[in-house]
């Protein structure tokens, strides 16, 4: 037979049993993964601007490449997650600014354009400024009234992950020429008026109106499926053996892209335009019969 229990021993139990686990208030880990990536690409541009202070030239460029990804893995990731904040879209928008804004100049700056002093901190500066303006434009939209379905696919100017790729084209060229043993590429990649008019062309992109294609409503049609995934496994092979020319073939694809996007975002609204006048003729037509 099972012995009787003291009082005291009830009293223990009672007290085990009464008990419950604590809960600490606060954010999940899982809202936190966004953010944290976010630190980590900020990381990754200052890093760019020590590597171009030692004059560690692929180290520089290699480091901004690594903020570009973070900064299209950590939104997705967030929106996956369910973690937006508007916290987190400010913090993406400043360190978007210094890794994209602030590192790609100075790393160019220090590469070629301090031989010309002033002059040549002038296209620098210009280009940061106008990033920062780009940002602020893009900060403004998302509070702003909703975008018609047509110019959901299309952002406003080059966004500035992609500005920095472009005035980053000189360098990748440079250092492609450099491998290859191309003296006169070399050169004229180096030379202070391509990498200004570059800058220049560049912030100008960023400020600018011109409607560019957003990657992130892209689908790919089911016949073009294969070659995607084929086209995918080259760049991987190019990336690989020839990293640098890629970067700079990526870089002048994507200019070629622009007068294509315009002319898609104007055959959408064009024929926006037309539904909507449809609609209303449709709508007067009912009223006039009613």
């Amino acid at each position: 037979m099972r012995a009787p229990s003291s009082p005291a021993m009830e009293r223990w139990r009672a007290r085990i049993r009464d008990r419950t686990r604590p809960r600490f208030q606060g954010l999940s880990f899982n809202r936190l993964v966004p953010n944290l990536m976010t630190l980590v690409g900020l990381c990754a541009g200052l890093t760019a601007i020590r590597f171009a202070l030692l004059e560690r030239w692929e180290a520089a460029a290699a480091a901004i490449i690594v903020a570009g990804v973070i900064d299209g893995l950590d939104g997705r990731i967030a929106r996956l997650l369910k973690a937006t904040t508007r916290f987190g879209a400010e913090f993406d928008s400043l360190t978007d600014f210094l890794c994209f804004g602030v590192a790609p100049a100075l790393v160019l700056y220090l590469w070629t354009l301090d031989g010309l002093g002033g002059l040549g901190w002038a296209p620098c500066l210009m280009f940061s400024v106008c990033t920062a303006l780009r940002l602020a434009r893009f900060n403004a939209a998302i509070d702003g009234a909703a975008k018609p379905a047509y110019a959901s696919s299309f952002f406003v100017g080059v966004p500035a992950p992609a500005g920095a790729g472009l005035v980053l084209f000189p360098l990748f060229l440079w250092l492609q020429a450099q491998s290859s043993g191309l003296v006169l590429l070399a050169e004229v990649a180096r030379h202070p008026a391509i990498v200004g008019a570059v800058l220049l062309a560049v912030a100008g992109l960023m400020v600018s109106t011109l409607p560019t294609w957003s990657f992130k409503t892209f689908r790919v049609r089911n016949e073009y499926v294969l070659p995607v995934l084929l086209g995918a496994g080259l760049a991987v092979a190019l990336l690989v053996s020839e990293p640098w020319a890629t970067f700079a073939l990526v870089g002048l694809l994507y200019t070629i892209s622009l007068p294509f996007s315009l002319r898609s975002y104007r055959r959408l609204r064009a024929k926006a335009e037309a539904g909507l006048v449809v609609a209303a003729a449709a709508l007067e037509k009912t009223r006039r019969t009613s």
